[in-house]
């Protein structure tokens, strides 16, 4: 699922270890390797990963089980995001490890949106339609 649109493509080898990254943040959440203080990693998702052009950076999209207080388990994840990237470095053997960057995913509540604005457009077609 893609989050925003965006004008530049990426490249096979971004996309590419932006899935691995992305693949063992979510086993190292669901294991709790990080040991992160104040929050259960294990209801936390990686939606997505994103990587910058040289690989060094990665954009961490993450939204916790139900959607709740997002943004405060965003600013946990962005405080402790050196255990998390200890971690990381166990599970991974690529050349440089990347800076992690986490943000919260929007994507699902853009989605419920979009699908709440369809379903009125719907009724109000068929509402047109009777009294017509």
């Amino acid at each position: 699922m893609v989050n925003q649109t965006s004008q530049r493509s990426f490249s096979q080898r971004q996309l590419r270890v932006g899935e691995l990254v992305k693949q063992n943040l979510g086993q190292l959440f669901l294991r709790n390797e990080a040991k992160i203080p104040l929050i259960n990693t294990k209801l936390i998702t990686v939606t997505e990963v994103r990587m910058t052009p040289d690989l060094k950076t990665a954009r961490v999209y993450v939204i916790p089980l139900g959607g709740i207080d997002t943004k405060e388990i965003v600013k946990i994840l962005t405080e402790y995001s050196h255990l998390v990237r200890k971690a990381l470095s166990k599970r991974l053997d690529i050349k440089f490890l990347p800076k992690l960057t986490f943000v919260e995913d929007n994507s699902f509540e853009y989605a419920e949106k979009i699908e709440r604005i369809i379903k009125e457009n719907k009724y109000n077609d068929k509402e047109k339609k009777r009294y017509n």
